[in-house]
């Protein structure tokens, strides 16, 4: 495993496998989209919540862990997705598996997508939840999942759950149609934003504002590891389904509150992307670019967020060129099974909005050198 050993920019000092030596890459491969982590106001924001509220608080939200800190940024983080209100979790995965747990009860169902992440199956297998999935992105799939799921269970309360941006393909859920369908079926609709959130929207708000369905989704999930470039989670939805998940989603009850410092990473970070949204739409212009300098190199490659993947044929050793890449100076993400499914491994390319026009034309000189030495550039390997 390699050690990252300077903070989380563009630009990173990375120690290979082993204790071995210590390059300076360029970063291909961070959910710190917006290029928050290092931010001196967002970095102000921490050591102002250290100093102000220590620590940490040394219970759980529901005993003595809430501070005026949390509540403001829940108060934010509602106003923000342009809801009621909005809980703080210790990670997006405590976070999923909590609203899953906490909100269904038994012969309610729910209805998600195949390729949700791990965090809402285990939440499913925690929970014991009855449950449905659908093809990929595929409306009438959901469609017809929801009306079986209504032909067995009547009176049940039925959810569909998405995530906005997919976190290994990068594309986005038709969430017009899922919204239709779920209002024709009478199902609540929750979005799993965390590769959404400070990427899609006028000022990042998400996936629902992009697609003008903002305020109009029953729960929204969010973590604070991606576009927040720090740790935790939250969701947000109706004031009186918040207040009833404080008490029955275990995650959240039994777990300890989220340090001060942290939350104020996230409100400065807020702060930040409300008042610069010109920082999203660079990161847009970085994609785009890169993704068509890519194409005209010949990958077949494309990306509506942050995410670009690059397939790999099954011939080419994914870790060999993982290495390669470092070697030339690139920070790439290897994703295998069973992160995916198997023949199914790739590079995942995670753009940054801080990255500069020479940063890019680096990056698509050493990933087509590579790309051609090792035999999986798209159009030469056949793909």
């Amino acid at each position: 495993m390699r050690e990252v050993v300077s903070p989380a920019g563009k630009r990173v000092k990375v120690r290979s496998a082993g204790g071995g030596a210590v390059s300076d890459l360029l970063m291909l491969g961070s959910n710190n989209y917006l290029g928050l982590a290092n931010e001196p106001a967002v970095v102000s924001g921490a050591i102002d919540a250290l100093r102000t509220f220590g620590a940490g608080c040394g219970g759980p939200p529901l005993l003595n862990g809430m501070t005026t800190l949390h509540r403001t940024l829940e108060r934010r983080l509602a106003e923000h997705k342009q809801c009621e209100d909005a809980m703080i979790f210790s990670s997006g995965y405590a976070a999923n598996v909590g609203w899953i747990t906490g909100l269904l009860a038994p012969g309610d169902v729910l209805v998600f997508d195949e390729q949700s992440h791990a965090s809402v199956v285990d939440g499913i297998k925690q929970g014991r939840v009855r449950s449905r999935a659908y093809l990929h992105n595929d409306a009438e799939a959901a469609e017809r999942a929801l009306v079986k799921a209504r032909e067995s269970q009547e009176n049940a309360t039925l959810v569909l759950c998405t995530e906005g941006v997919f976190s290994m393909d990068g594309d986005v859920a038709p969430l017009g149609e899922l919204a239709k369908r779920c209002r024709s079926h009478d199902a609540l609709l929750v979005i799993d934003d965390a590769h959404g959130t400070g990427v899609l929207g006028p000022s990042g708000q998400g996936t629902p504002a992009h697609f003008g369905l903002a305020g109009e989704v029953d729960v929204v999930m969010g973590t604070f590891s991606k576009v927040f470039a720090t740790t935790g989670g939250f969701i947000a939805g109706r004031a009186d389904l918040i207040e009833y998940l404080r008490y029955f989603a275990r995650s959240y009850m039994f777990s300890a509150a989220v340090p001060p410092p942290v939350l104020g990473t996230v409100l400065a970070g807020l702060d930040y992307m409300e008042s610069h949204p010109e920082r999203v739409s660079q990161l847009h212009t970085n994609v785009r670019y890169l993704v068509d300098g890519l194409r005209a190199e010949g990958f077949d490659v494309a990306s509506e967020s942050a995410i670009v993947p690059l397939l790999l044929p099954e011939h080419v050793a994914l870790q060999q060129v993982v290495m390669r890449l470092h070697d030339e100076g690139l920070f790439v993400n290897g994703v295998a099974y069973p992160a995916v499914p198997k023949g199914q491994e790739r590079l995942r390319l995670s753009v940054m909005a801080t990255f500069t026009r020479s940063d890019l034309d680096l990056a698509i000189a050493k990933l087509t050198k590579v790309a051609r030495e090792l035999a999986f550039l798209s159009k030469e390997a056949g793909r």
